[in-house]
């Protein structure tokens, strides 16, 4: 009998989707740039983490193939026309991302954006620029409305549970002017973890990543957008999705992580997720190291800081913001006991652990005595 002839394999068509973080512009217009920068932004590595389960879950079918690219403005050079050139190449189809935009670098994404516009390319800019002026303005300040006007995309909350639609859209090239999920705000426990790979985070100093452990903090501090974006409820990844994200890390060679949560302390799930950190340092002898953030009263949780420093928090970022008591009570910061600071900064450092903070100078009351006075103290 003649054999039928084997079947060529079918052909995939590309897709390529870009997650960029910008940089923005010096005061002579220049882009700020550095040969490493400091820290990966957390949503790059969140949206890369969700684009990495799309693409393995083929959400575009089966003859399509999802090609990431990651990129940090801060160290790469961004070329649209090399974007323009490799999509175009490719059949066409594609979305770029502007991720994680904060206000600053809200001009310098529209900048990136205009010539893919211009060639046909979808764009979506995303963060806390979008998210917080919508969460927090009546109206839609004229910069965003701008950008719509342009043909930009712009998307408000966050992205678990709503990429699969938007590659989709972006795929059949009807995109909306807004995605608003501002009052949709996940769980995170099981969600896909977020990930760079070692050729992005080589590019930062000390090849350190980030991830976010869990979002949203319960005080009211005046001058903070995250309650406004990521609300006030604790959501928490699992220590079981910890592991997953510190492990394929440490199969990359990356061992320095920054816990990107607003206040490490008031995750529900610390302590399970410390506790298995600790597992992995002193029972494996895995090396990790952690720089996290915490409120100025982590010293009086129970066993916090004792296990952060054997969990590998070897530096730690305090919101101390002011010494000056009418200062923190303008700003709604009451947890901020300035007669702990002094046993909180000596508990840490018991344990080892560098301490850093943010300090807050122009609140309504201060004066150039009263900053002397509190620099002096």
């Amino acid at each position: 009998k003649m054999q039928s002839e084997p079947r060529s394999p079918r052909r995939m068509q590309p897709f390529h989707l870009f997650l960029i973080k910008p940089s923005h512009y010096d005061d002579d217009g220049y882009v700020i740039q550095w040969a490493r920068s400091s820290i990966p932004a957390n949503t790059l590595a969140t949206l890369y983490g969700l684009a990495l389960d799309c693409a393995e879950r083929r959400v575009l079918g089966n003859d399509v193939d999802i090609r990431i690219t990651v990129w940090d403005e801060t160290n790469i050079r961004i070329r649209p026309d090399e974007i323009i050139e490799r999509i175009q190449e490719s059949g066409g189809r594609g979305l770029v991302g502007l991720v994680g935009v904060q206000t600053n670098q809200f001009p310098r994404a529209v900048d990136i954006a205009r010539p893919l516009r211009a060639a046909g390319i979808p764009v979506v800019i995303g963060g806390f620029h979008v998210s917080g002026c919508i969460a927090m303005l009546p109206d839609l300040p004229p910069d965003l409305q701008d950008a719509m006007d342009s043909g930009i995309t712009l998307f408000a909350g966050e992205a678990e549970g709503q990429l699969d639609d938007l590659l989709r859209t972006a795929y059949r090239n009807e995109l909306r002017p807004l995605y608003n999920f501002m009052n949709d705000l996940p769980g995170l426990e099981g969600a896909a973890t977020p990930y760079l790979p070692l050729d992005v985070v080589r590019r930062t100093a000390g090849i350190r990543t980030s991830f976010d452990a869990g979002r949203g903090c319960p005080f009211l501090c005046s001058f903070c957008t995250i309650i406004n974006v990521q609300g006030r409820k604790s959501r928490a990844r699992s220590a079981d999705d910890v592991e997953r994200l510190i492990r394929a890390n440490l199969s990359q060679g990356v061992h320095n992580f920054f816990i990107t949560d607003d206040n490490l302390a008031r995750n529900q799930n610390w302590e399970a997720i410390f506790d298995r950190l600790i597992r992995m340092r002193e029972e494996e002898g895995l090396r990790i190291r952690i720089v996290a953030q915490v409120d100025t009263m982590a010293h009086r949780i129970r066993g916090f800081i004792a296990k952060a420093g054997r969990a590998g928090v070897n530096r730690v970022f305090i919101g101390l913001e002011s010494i000056n008591p009418d200062s923190l009570k303008e700003a709604r910061k009451g947890q901020n006991q300035i007669t702990e600071y002094r046993a909180m900064l000596q508990a840490w450092h018991r344990v080892g652990t560098l301490t850093y903070a943010g300090y807050i100078l122009g609140f309504p009351g201060d004066t150039p005595a009263s900053i002397e006075r509190d620099i002096r103290i």
